[in-house]
């Protein structure tokens, strides 16, 4: 071989063993300071909390956006980076609400946000009607109490007492409130008993306590419970109980002591007109998507969510502080901030890594994965490719390093793929085997996509004003985007991707139509938006629905003799069950009614 032609050689093997080196050498170090400011710039007042709809979310999208393009990353969304989907922002009182009240010959016209106030998730409409008065609102056979026992409310207006019995507390054998006292609760109960309307009332007050009305918008619901729903100040309803010989205090005091019910019904002369008229309000959010081509199109996911509580609303951990700006420093600015961190790492690599990257960051988390589950359901690339999803959120709070993984079991390489990370960068790691949490790595999961999940752990600010950038620990969090960049390499670069497992998780998930509360169904909810039902994204292998049948996509109408129209519907009708209890569902399956009995099983 002529010697020219043997140079020739020799660079062309050296460029490949350069490239070789590249592709293997893993991310350079993530800078605490430049992360920092990251999280800094999205907490900021400007930013408004990056509450869905409003302008600081899109503040947050365009400087994510910016930042992507200053690197040189592809645009991988509808609308270059952008991917649009209409979210539910909440609800809005329309100018034609009346509360008008007829006692004999005499009518007094209530004035709303004085006398009475609607609650968001009342159905509009008129309602005229006698009133029944249904003490607590509560069906609690577990109590052996039923405030509707032997009373007729079928398309009547039932007034009922906030909170619960005081009684309940002793017998639960806890010291906190029952799920009986909770608003929506009541509105279930009643309308499943056939009411029209519920006027609530503050009732007893403690000492000092002012008779309220309740900021509308402040309780979470669904968009429409099916009962109109509206409280009214105690000063208002008091005429009511004297009508009928009797006062509100002395009523209430009778249940208390006994806790035994005491309703009845008002009489005939007192007569309630409603005309209650709210609107849903909806706005368009973008998740961005940015892409960082590798030698093939099989890619990995690395995101997270970057929009947080706004002003707080009833998501709000700090009730007394909603209206102020919830900056979520924590969650998810930290989340955020990472994903940019490890694009400016990892952009320099463009070509050079076997998989491509793509970079997510999602709108509508904190609404209910819903940006997640948008770009499961339509992706922007398609979903065989993708050989695994890492999420972060909540990562800037580690404490004396120790970090938790979740989704660890759900390929079958990602624990050798953590263990190689931890030799470089070390920390205290709890490991979950299983997927399924409330964070944006589970719309992937039920896609069948293995996921890791990074979490630094809850803290006294979570959802709270408090939530600020001062407390991020950027250190240690720059330290564990060593990590997530180590680990994100490996992926991209191995032979062979993980091959997806289906993981039996030893606790089921808070959610599948539990919330945490009562027996064990199994099945995870699909929050994008299901005009009636409770759609599956997903139902848990070996749980209850899935030895009963039920598959993802199936939409769930019935729930033993309760309809069911929406998560609240189920969850409440689940708590109201028993382990041990079969019960007959009816789910919408492609259209078709299929019936399946399923026999709950106690949560481990």
């Amino acid at each position: 071989m002529p010697n020219r032609l043997r140079f020739h050689r020799f660079l062309l093997i050296v460029a490949a063993a350069l490239l070789l080196a590249a592709a293997s050498t893993p991310v350079r170090q993530a800078d605490p300071a430049r992360y920092l400011n990251d999280i800094k710039a999205l907490a900021a007042p400007e930013m408004e909390g990056r509450g869905a709809g409003s302008k600081g979310l899109t503040r947050a999208e365009h400087l994510i956006e910016k930042r992507y393009k200053e690197l040189g990353l592809q645009p991988a969304g509808v609308n270059g980076y952008a991917q649009p989907f209409s979210v539910v922002t909440g609800a809005r009182l329309k100018s034609d609400n009346h509360f008008v009240v007829q006692a004999g010959g005499s009518k007094n016209d209530l004035k709303i946000d004085q006398d009475f106030v609607p609650f968001s998730f009342s159905a509009s409409g008129q309602v005229a009607a006698p009133l029944v008065f249904a003490g607590y609102g509560a069906t609690a056979d577990e109590f052996h109490y039923d405030d509707y026992a032997d009373l007729d409310v079928k398309d009547k207006i039932v007034v009922v007492l906030r909170y619960e019995p005081s009684g309940f507390a002793e017998k639960s054998g806890n010291h906190g409130l029952t799920q009986h006292s909770q608003l929506i609760t009541k509105a279930i109960n009643a309308r499943n008993h056939g009411a029209k309307a519920v006027v609530v009332l503050n009732g007893k007050l403690g000492d000092g306590e002012e008779d309220l009305l309740t900021r509308f918008g402040s309780v979470s619901g669904p968009e429409n419970v099916g009962v109109v729903m509206v409280q009214v100040k105690n000063a208002v309803a008091e005429s009511w109980f004297q009508s009928a010989g009797k006062s509100l205090a002395d009523v209430q005091g009778q249940i208390n002591s006994a806790t035994k019910p005491a309703s009845f019904a008002l009489p005939d002369t007192l007569h309630l007109s409603l005309h209650i008229d709210i609107e849903t309000t909806h706005a368009t959010v973008n998740n961005v998507l940015a892409w960082l081509p590798g030698q093939t199109d099989e890619y990995v996911i690395i995101g997270a969510h970057y929009d947080h509580l706004g002003r707080g609303n009833f998501d709000s951990l700090a009730p007394s502080q909603i209206g102020q700006i919830h900056p979520g420093a924590d969650d998810n600015a930290s989340g955020t901030a990472g994903v940019l961190e490890l694009a400016r790492l990892l952009a320099p690599q463009r070509g050079q890594l076997k998989r491509s990257i793509l970079f997510m960051d999602f709108a509508g988390e904190e609404l209910g994965l819903l940006g997640s589950a948008a770009w499961v359901k339509d992706p922007t690339r398609p979903l065989a490719k993708a050989v695994a999803m890492l999420n972060m959120d909540m990562i800037g709070r580690i404490k004396d390093d120790k970090v938790y993984i979740g989704g660890v079991g759900t390929g079958s390489t990602l624990k050798s793929v953590l263990e190689q990370a931890q030799k470089e960068t070390p920390f205290k790691i709890e490991y979950s085997a299983g997927g399924y949490s409330s964070s944006d790595h589970t719309s992937f999961v039920t896609k069948k996509i293995p996921v890791l999940f990074f979490f630094s752990g809850l803290h006294s600010d979570y959802h709270k004003p408090s939530d600020t950038w001062d407390k991020i620990n950027a250190p240690s969090a720059a330290r564990l985007l060593d990590l997530v960049g180590s680990v994100a390499v490996q992926l991209a670069n191995a032979t062979d991707a993980p091959a997806f497992q289906v993981v039996a998780e030893d606790k089921p998930p808070a959610g599948g139509g539990g919330g945490g509360y009562g027996p064990y169904f199994g099945s995870i909810p699909d929050f994008g938006e299901t005009a009636n039902g409770v759609k599956f994204a997903d139902v848990k292998p070996s749980s209850p629905a899935a030895k009963a049948g039920l598959k993802a996509g199936d939409i769930l109408i019935q729930f033993g003799d309760k309809p069911i129209k929406n998560l609240y519907d189920f969850t409440d009708a689940l708590r109201r069950s028993k382990v041990g209890d079969v019960v007959e569902v009816k789910v919408l399956r492609e259209g078709q009614p299929v019936t399946a009995s399923v026999k709950l099983e106690q949560r481990k």
